[in-house]
């Protein structure tokens, strides 16, 4: 079972370095900021999460995935690597080898071929086209709805500064506002998680947050359940000026779909971000690797 993506979104978007990142508590004294200004640096760090959240459909990356059947599993069950590539209506996933290198180079290149009939089709006007940026739009307004909604469904308690990699972050705690009322079903969710985010102080960025479920969650009309104490992670940082991306996701979940139980431990690390751009550069890009020079003759 996979997570609703809404679901899933909400863990990882929570108020998120390397992991095992060695860090140093540098105070226990809270920021002296007015409320005004605490709101100021939220809305800050919203605008970025928000910024950051459109630059995953202009930047390829590596992917390494690692399942296990256990979170103490020292090594994974499986492996899967490839190279994620945004293809303007979705992500295209070209499966690489163990060192994250192309294994076969005829099925590699018949790979790079579909991908780039995919981008043809995303950078041509029609009304399937309409339609499938429309649908997109649809989801992103839902997520930066969501993003919005974490300004007051939580309330934050500073808890330290640390010191990571040569930059201050802000460890806040956040807890559910009982206050705040719900208006979608992935905002209801808000009462049901706790979570501990390290927000870089001068980039206004989350560099890590971590989620734990503390009542469970039901979900798809209710024939879908994630169990309470299921965890979830990211880290994140700057892979360009001012555009922080994912470099670590963990999620351990257990709960059931349909009335089976389902267990799910995952582990994914990105790297190698290289920005590709909107479909019509990366297209351009696709071409040029596939030796195609003439634009006319590439199309499908």
């Amino acid at each position: 079972m996979r997570l609703r993506s809404s679901y899933l979104l909400l863990m990882v978007i929570l108020l998120g370095r390397s992991p095992h990142a060695a860090s140093q508590e540098l105070s226990q004294v809270p920021p002296q900021l007015t409320e005004a200004e605490k709101l100021a640096f939220l809305d800050r760090v919203i605008a970025n999460q928000k910024n950051d959240e459109q630059a995953m459909d202009v930047y390829e990356r590596v992917e390494r995935v690692e399942v296990r059947k256990n979170p103490n599993e020292a090594q994974p069950s499986e492996v899967r690597i490839s190279r994620a590539v945004p293809a303007g209506t979705g992500v295209d996933r070209i499966t690489l080898g163990p060192d994250a290198k192309p294994a076969d180079a005829a099925a590699y290149r018949a790979e790079l071929e579909k991908l780039e009939r995919a981008l043809a089709w995303a950078s041509s006007s029609g009304r399937a086209q309409r339609d499938a940026y429309e649908k997109i739009a649809k989801k992103q307004k839902d997520r930066n709805e969501i993003l919005e909604a974490t300004r007051n469904g939580f309330l934050y308690t500073f808890v330290s500064r640390e010191l990571r990699a040569g930059r201050t972050l802000i460890k806040y705690r956040l807890e559910p506002n009982p206050a705040f009322k719900a208006t979608s079903r992935p905002t209801s969710i808000f009462s049901k998680v706790r979570a501990i985010a390290w927000i870089d102080e001068d980039a206004g960025q989350i560099a890590r947050v971590e989620v734990e479920v503390v009542e469970d969650i039901s979900f798809g009309l209710f024939l879908g359940k994630i169990y309470k104490g299921s965890h979830f992670m990211q880290e994140r940082y700057e892979v360009a000026p001012g555009v922080w991306l994912a470099s670590f996701l963990q999620y351990d979940y257990d709960g059931r779909k349909f009335f089976l139980p389902v267990s799910v431990h995952e582990r994914t690390f990105y790297s190698d971000y290289r920005r590709i751009g909107a479909p019509k550069e990366a297209l351009a890009r696709i071409r040029a690797e596939l030796g195609k020079s003439d634009p006319a003759t590439a199309d499908p």
